[in-house]
């Protein structure tokens, strides 16, 4: 056996780690489990979220909850058309009483979890400020570049029902979402539970914490270690492929969409405490994963063709692959 590959003791320990994580998020975001789901595997993955509903549905309450679960302080940055980029990354500013120069970091300095309430509402500009720490997980001001803590995430909230003073996300920025979920609205009985905490007047507050910074680092490192065979592998390229080249897509998931795609469904497969990636876990994940990562063709978004209906085309004419057994050994 590959001393490198996972156990499976070990992958049930991880994985009912990362499963109190979802039950508890599930206790404060009633009736959603499965979007919840994928919020814990961007949050494994190593990736970033983009959260995209209408208003009061939960974003900004799912991402305290997730903050409270592990036990960390949450950085929040309210997007509008008036902030700078300076107001994310930090500046230098001249201190009249010192008749010195000291600059003054933003909120991405010192914080494992960053909420960016409304992405959509900044300028181009302040949302390209984001790119660096997304991707490299540091930050760059006036010639110096600052390490962010690790690990590092960025949870976006953006509303798809309003246009007006909104500057949508470039596919470049999209492309650096590892997921993106939609908390939608709750069944009606988890409805009524809601109505129920909220004339009895429960508070986050109470929540208790079941993770740390530490263990969820550790997480991560472990999520690396899970099997993903040749055949799955070939199975991701195959989708990947056959996207690109679909006559309704204009543009198709980038090498670094299958890179995320792989490594989510490494996570998914630790969430459900097993040492290997089923072709399963990759279809469930394919559109949380690429659909916002897909730009449609012209011709197609005329006549209202939808990402998640060439994607169900797509899945259906790629036949599943067999894992070869003799990868495990």
């Amino acid at each position: 056996m590959n001393p490198s590959l996972l156990s499976e003791a070990d992958a049930r320990v991880a994985g009912r780690t990362a499963g109190r994580l979802l039950d508890n998020l599930s206790s404060v975001i009633l009736g959603r489990r499965v979007p919840l789901r994928m919020l814990v595997v961007g949050m494994l993955s190593g990736g970033h979220v983009l959260v995209e509903d209408v208003p009061g549905t939960g974003k900004t309450l799912l991402v305290g909850a997730l903050a409270q679960s592990l036990g960390i302080h949450l950085r929040r940055v309210q997007f509008s058309s008036d902030v700078l980029p300076s107001d994310l990354l930090g500046a230098s500013v001249y201190e009249q009483d010192t008749a010195q120069v000291t600059f003054h970091t933003g909120p991405l300095a010192d914080a494992h979890l960053v909420l960016v309430d409304d992405i959509n509402r900044a300028r181009p500009s302040t949302q390209a400020a984001l790119l660096e720490a997304m991707a490299e997980g540091q930050v760059s001001v006036e010639g110096t570049t600052y390490a962010l803590s690790s690990p590092f995430m960025i949870i976006a909230t953006q509303n798809p029902a309003e246009q007006e003073g909104t500057f949508p996300l470039p596919a470049a920025q999209m492309d650096r979402f590892a997921v993106r979920i939609r908390l939608g609205y709750p069944p009606a009985q988890s409805e009524l539970a809601i109505l129920d905490r909220y004339q009895a007047g429960e508070a986050l507050a109470s929540q208790p914490a079941v993770m740390d910074v530490a263990e969820w680092g550790r997480l991560m490192a472990i999520v690396r270690r899970v099997h993903i065979s040749w055949a799955v592998r070939a199975y991701i390229t195959r989708l990947a492929d056959d996207l690109r080249t679909h006559p309704l897509i204009g543009m198709g998931p980038s090498p670094r969409a299958s890179q995320m795609l792989a490594r989510s469904g490494q996570a998914l497969a630790l969430l459900a405490g097993r040492t290997f990636v089923l072709p399963d876990d990759i279809k469930e994940l394919l559109e949380p994963s690429l659909a916002h990562r897909i730009v449609l063709a012209p011709g197609a978004m005329l006549h209202g063709v939808r990402v998640e209906t060439v994607l169900g085309e797509i899945l259906d004419g790629i036949p599943i692959p067999w894992a070869d057994q003799d990868e495990l050994s």
